[in-house]
């Protein structure tokens, strides 16, 4: 009966090859939080970025809304939203670029005020 020989060099050359391609997966995130102190509810958030958009129908005063989202491509961030008995809003925010990574902060505010504080990298 013959047996096959795996020397060690091949075994070694496979695994190092494998250990590069799952190195090499990377997939970059951004985390963003939507904070509404606006001093009251709002509807129809939609916050728009590079090939996409998230939002929610309704957001409570002092509600949070939390969304994980890859950028695909460069391009702004718009954030609408309709205050109570008021007309929509419409806010450009930062640039955003393709394998950007970090978090997000979107904060209403009242008057129609929007604070963007982004922690990026990389940044641009």
């Amino acid at each position: 009966m013959k047996r096959l020989a795996c020397p060690t060099s091949v075994v070694a050359v496979v695994l190092l090859a494998l250990v590069v391609v799952i190195a090499g997966c990377r997939s970059y995130h951004i985390e963003a939080t939507v904070v509404n102190h606006s001093g009251g509810a709002v509807t129809l958030v939609e916050v728009d970025y590079p090939s996409a958009s998230f939002g929610a129908n309704n957001l409570a005063a002092d509600a949070v809304l939390h969304y994980r989202f890859q950028t695909r491509g460069d391009g702004p961030l718009t954030v609408q939203y309709t205050p109570s008995g008021r007309p929509q809003v419409q806010v450009s925010g930062p640039t955003l670029y393709e394998r950007q990574e970090g978090k997000l902060e979107i904060v209403l505010l009242p008057a129609g005020k929007v604070e963007f504080h982004p922690a990026l990298a990389p940044q641009h």
